[in-house]
């Protein structure tokens, strides 16, 4: 990368944060916002509010009620962001990735933490659940993603318990609810706000609830997701809708070894790129299916129909079921390359929060989190934007420039752009405000 690139990087992140300036009250609040937010893409360890305080020479209790007190409004700043996305990287086949992500954390202070799933260290433990959609312009070569939206995950136990609501100054209308019901939000919100997808893509959390389909399904948004073993629907429908066993809908394991729909098709076979793991071969079956129209009710199929697609790992003999409401007219390779495609975006994901401090959070308002997830998303957006520049600028020639990275969503390429932007900055540190 050249003198005169890195030399850019500084104004063009004034003027990307400048784009949320009317979200501030004051003018000094929004200065504290590049202070935090160039911090967080600093190469501190710890890239929590003392620590970015320390190295910006501000005091770590005015950093604090920056994010926890200070007026300003982050609702603003999401719409912003997702209109900027909507305006530079608008493509017609972006995909959004649904995603919970666990942080873990100690003590029982820090907003919605417990005892629960953290997929951080791959267990139950101790954690604060975050919702979030991701979005990515799915270009093959030069890739731009982001985090759009990120909420907080309530358990139940922290809804009932008034204190500590009280405490955390838990918003009055914030409630439990499952994370499927706030991914719904999230897409709504994404799309009221310009942003398009071609697909959303998930896991077995959300594909194996019927009514999650059926809220993507109102809203006109094509989606690919696992779904669990146990997932019933009807390969035929029904001749009675009953309680009998022979007119019930049937789990989809089932169904592949009974149903003839499934056993009269030959095995297709197609290889998947994984430049982490090598070309994967799949061998697939695919038919057009029924669900059950009501969670409690096992009698009632639906209306429309979707896509069951059954796909067996020809190396390790893995099987996954994937559910897709799209039309029977897109061809079934698009559906699974979608879908298999998560993985790739949802590591970048994994890579940009390392270098955006998206889990350091250390705070214990409510807001102070959903604030820190913002500036974090603020930091991604423009580490990514400027890493699709930068690459657009390499010759076809230069090494990583061609499809093998963007199979990645420019995930090694923003390690390398945070790198320079922490050397860049070793002899002018992070910015305090008067």
């Amino acid at each position: 990368m050249t003198g005169e690139q890195m030399a850019t990087l500084q104004p063009a992140l004034r003027q990307h944060l400048e784009s949320f300036q009317d979200c501030f009250c004051r003018k000094v609040t929004f200065g504290y916002l590049e202070t935090y937010v160039v911090g967080l893409m600093s190469d501190i360890k710890r890239k929590s509010v003392e620590p970015i305080a320390l190295a910006a020479g501000v005091p770590a209790r005015t950093l604090q009620e920056f994010l926890s007190s200070f007026r300003w409004d982050q609702g603003r700043a999401e719409r912003r962001l997702h209109g900027m996305v909507a305006d530079r990287h608008n493509r017609g086949d972006a995909i959004g990735v649904i995603d919970a992500s666990g942080h873990h954390k100690q003590g029982d202070k820090t907003p919605g933490v417990q005892r629960q799933w953290c997929g951080e260290t791959g267990k139950i433990d101790n954690c604060v659940v975050g919702q979030h959609l991701l979005y990515t312009d799915n270009d093959s070569t030069n890739p731009f993603g982001c985090v759009l939206c990120s909420d907080l995950f309530l358990p139940e136990s922290w809804d009932t318990d008034v204190d500590r609501r009280e405490e955390a100054k838990i918003p009055d209308w914030l409630h439990y609810r499952p994370k499927w019901e706030i991914s719904l939000e999230q897409v709504r919100r994404a799309i009221g706000d310009g942003v398009r997808f071609k697909y959303l893509v998930f896991d077995e959390d959300y594909g194996s609830i019927p009514n999650f389909w059926f809220g993507l399904d109102a809203m006109g948004q094509w989606g690919i997701g696992e779904v669990r073993s146990n997932f019933l629907c009807w390969a035929t429908e029904p001749a009675y809708r009953s309680l009998r066993t022979e007119h019930a809908p049937h789990e989809v394991r089932h169904l592949i070894s009974h149903s003839p729909v499934f056993y009269g098709q030959a095995w297709r076979e197609v290889t998947i790129k994984d430049t982490t793991r090598g070309p994967q071969r799949w061998r697939y079956k695919a038919a057009r299916v029924q669900l059950t129209n009501t969670p409690e009710g096992k009698n009632a199929p639906t209306d429309r129909r979707y896509w069951l697609i059954v796909a067996q790992s020809l190396d390790t003999k893995e099987i996954k079921y994937f559910v897709s409401n799209a039309p029977e007219s897109v061809p079934v390779l698009e559906l699974l390359r979608v879908a298999f495609g998560r993985w790739h975006i949802e590591k970048w994901f994994e890579r940009a929060k390392q270098e955006a401090g998206f889990g350091d959070f250390e705070v214990r308002i409510y807001d102070g989190l959903i604030r820190h997830w913002l500036c974090s998303s603020m930091a991604m957006y423009f580490l990514s934007e400027q890493t699709q520049r930068l690459r657009g600028e390499k010759s076809a020639d230069h090494a990583g420039a061609g499809c093998r990275r963007g199979q990645h969503a420019g995930g090694e390429d923003m390690e390398d752009l945070a790198a320079i932007l922490a050397g860049h900055r070793a002899d002018s540190p992070v910015p305090a405000v008067a």
